[in-house]
């Protein structure tokens, strides 16, 4: 019984304390002086070449935002009716007391794994007995990931169908 007393005594309270001093004992009494190297203006030094920071992404022959087309679908869960919606970027639609506004759409290249299309999606909706819209979801909506993001209402739900777009090559 006291070794029972004993245990849960040092479980409560000398292990936390034994865990604060050794991560402060392990920090050390003086911190290690930053290391820094110096590089002249304009050289880089080979970690630097490899991170790809500087290499230049190429969008020559992609699709500009303004002219992507996406598919959004809209879900009435009280009464089970859905409807397709194409969309441009930058383009704001009024369906019933369901406002959305649609502000880029992109998919992944098809060389890339994983495939991904995405939107980013803003949700207003009229409730009833209100006078004024209410912002319900503001982001990216995930084609192969719907539970990553959700428009979380109870009457309506708004996911992404396909991203018209292409890339070089396609």
């Amino acid at each position: 019984m006291v070794a029972g007393r004993l245990t849960e005594f040092a479980m409560q309270r000398l292990y936390p304390v034994l865990l604060v001093g050794l991560t402060v004992a392990a920090c050390g009494a003086e911190p290690d002086a930053p290391q820094t190297v110096e590089v002249p203006l304009g050289e880089a030094t080979p970690a630097d070449e490899n991170d790809g920071a500087d290499v230049p992404i190429e969008t020559d022959g992609v699709t500009p935002n303004e002219e992507r087309v996406a598919t959004l679908g809209l879900l009435n869960k009280r009464n089970n009716i859905s409807e397709d919606i194409e969309m441009s970027p930058g383009e704001t639609r009024e369906i019933g007391p369901v406002i959305i506004t649609l502000a880029s759409c992109e998919r992944t290249a098809a060389w890339e794994m994983p495939q991904e299309t995405g939107a980013f999606v803003q949700v207003d909706i009229l409730d009833r007995g209100q006078s004024d819209h209410t912002r319900v979801f503001s982001g990216w909506l995930y084609k192969e990931s719907p539970s990553l993001n959700v428009v979380e209402h109870p009457i309506y739900d708004v996911w992404v169908k396909n991203c018209e777009m292409s890339w070089p090559g396609e």
